[in-house]
């Protein structure tokens, strides 16, 4: 088997990629050559710091991933594991979707909205943080529900425990479908009643790192250059 898988792209790209070499237990070096590139270790100027590998000067970062499992009247619809984010957002701009999200089967909010993440540490500076959710530094031990534009001011963002068991319901009230993306993948429409069942899992990515660099530092670089 591999020793190394090397994916240049954006964080899209390394997401998906992340997914097979995690299986395989086989580390992920990303080269970003898309925009922002958060999980990326490497910018595409920085390809001589590649000679490290061969020298073995570099470190092994685990990232805690999420299954997610979509159950209807009691069947399982879905399974997917996750690196970055759980995504269930209405299915038309002028649309509200209901939702009612539970940790560990108690009721932590319920609102009327465009939707809802659930993101790991490694995913809060995705779409999360563009919902208004925090920066978490990824070797924190948290899962973070943020709203999406909830239309009720008592629904913010929730920081939680990993080991929790969050479920997302789509409420029958709402009588709207809401769509379902795992890590910016193909979308699968949910109807009312559906529920999307996200826990910490067994699987962690491994990310592969050449530079001693703070998270701290590498966020402040990405937000100036945004």
């Amino acid at each position: 088997g591999a020793d190394m898988l090397v994916c240049f792209g954006g964080d899209g790209t390394i997401l998906h990629a992340s997914k097979a070499a995690t299986r395989s237990n086989v580390p992920v070096l990303g080269v970003n050559i898309g925009t922002v590139g958060f999980i990326a270790e490497l910018e595409s100027t920085e390809l001589q710091l590649l000679r490290r590998i061969a020298a073995g000067e570099y470190e092994i970062e685990r990232r805690k991933m999420l299954d997610v499992m979509v159950t209807r009247d009691g069947n399982v619809l879905q399974r997917e594991t996750c690196l970055n984010d759980v995504v269930i957002t209405k299915g038309a701009v002028a649309r509200v979707v209901r939702l009612a999200v539970y940790c560990d089967q108690v009721q932590a909010m319920e609102f009327g909205g465009d939707g809802v993440v659930i993101a790991t540490p490694t995913g809060s500076t995705a779409y999360s943080l563009s919902a208004g959710g925090p920066v978490v530094e990824p070797e924190a031990g948290v899962m973070v529900i943020t709203p999406i534009c909830a239309h009720d001011v008592q629904s913010r963002p929730i920081v939680t425990s990993d080991r929790r068991v969050i479920s997302v319901r789509l409420e029958r009230s709402g009588k709207r479908n809401a769509f379902l993306s795992v890590d910016g993948g193909r979308a699968i429409r949910l109807g009312a009643g559906d529920t999307v069942q996200v826990a910490c899992s067994p699987y962690e990515t491994q990310l592969v790192r050449l530079k001693d660099r703070s998270f701290f530092d590498i966020v402040n670089h990405k937000f100036r250059n945004l």
